[in-house]
């Protein structure tokens, strides 16, 4: 698959998403979670590394068997049928749209739940600014896992690049997430797996947030403060994210498992609810940098070719 078609897929998908969101829960999310239920079931409580396997390299697999036979036409159909299915701004955005909506009505309840919902924790004791700094670090790093994450993979690897990382997401919250319902090693090792998988894409994330926002700030605070976090994906995307807007950030455990020592990250003052909208702007600067960094090279390609 070309890198001009791939541009053209994703560029179709982002505007299709913004027509017509797709109903995530009921459309990937539930047929995932019954069928890893099914392959887990099949393999045993006991094999649960190997359900991962089926589950995600089974999946890439058949997904790219599927788009090696297809010829050119379908094949970019299925990357568009596949982007869609996996990539999305509105995915879980509208949580951060109605936190930011109940905070500017002074709806602190709402937004307490509606953060309560999202991030899969309880927040009662919270005041409206953590609960926008709160908001706008996982806004982050959804916008890495369910935008820019998608995008490194597919452009690596076509259709099942895309595939193999939502996959990979998908079993890293079902099962080593705050809601996970595996309680032993296999959800360290779901982690680990995606740990590794969104290394690379989570780096090429944070110099994204970095042109889209202040630079220097930004590679400061990945450099020298995201060390220090024990949830090394997240710091880099938060921390990178914090310096690009010019706000202090911090709500990753400084000693894992302990909620009580926190760690700040950024600079400049404390994010609140007034910076909320910036955070969007700074993803959709970072997405408008990579669709023109990734039109360049194509055209590079082209022209080369």
């Amino acid at each position: 698959m070309t890198l001009l078609l791939m541009l053209f897929s994703l560029v179709l998908v982002l505007l299709l998403e913004q027509v017509r969101p797709l109903p995530v829960k009921r459309v990937v999310l539930d047929p995932l979670r019954a069928l890893v239920s099914r392959i887990s079931g099949a393999c045993g409580h006991g094999h649960m590394r190997l359900a991962w396997g089926l589950t995600v390299l089974g999946g890439t697999a058949l997904c790219a068997l599927a788009a090696w036979l297809l010829p050119l036409l379908a094949g970019a159909v299925l990357a568009v049928v596949v982007l869609y299915l996996t990539m999305g701004f509105r995915h879980e955005s509208h949580f951060f749209t109605d936190i930011h909506l109940a905070l500017r009505m002074q709806e602190l309840g709402a937004a307490r739940r509606l953060l309560a919902e999202w991030r899969g924790r309880e927040y009662e004791d919270a005041d409206a600014d953590e609960v926008a700094r709160l908001a706008i670090e996982h806004a982050l790093v959804a916008a890495h896992r369910n935008v820019f994450g998608v995008i490194f993979w597919f452009v690596i690897l076509g259709p099942c690049g895309a595939v193999m990382y939502r996959l990979a997401r998908f079993l890293h919250d079902e099962w080593g997430g705050p809601g996970g319902g595996i309680q032993d090693g296999y959800g360290q090792f779901a982690r680990h797996a995606f740990f590794v998988i969104d290394w690379l894409p989570s780096r090429m994330t944070a110099i994204l947030f970095a042109i889209g926002g202040n630079f220097e700030d930004a590679l400061f605070c990945w450099r020298a403060q995201s060390v220090l976090w024990p949830d090394r994906g997240n710091a880099v995307l938060v921390a990178s994210g914090a310096g690009a807007l010019g706000l202090r950030l911090g709500s990753i455990p400084g000693v894992e498992g302990n909620d009580a020592e926190v760690l700040d990250v950024g600079v400049g003052d404390k994010a609140g609810v007034d910076d909320m909208q910036a955070t969007i702007g700074l993803v959709w600067r970072a997405l408008i940098v990579c669709l023109v960094l990734l039109a360049l090279t194509a055209v590079a390609v082209w022209v080369g070719g």
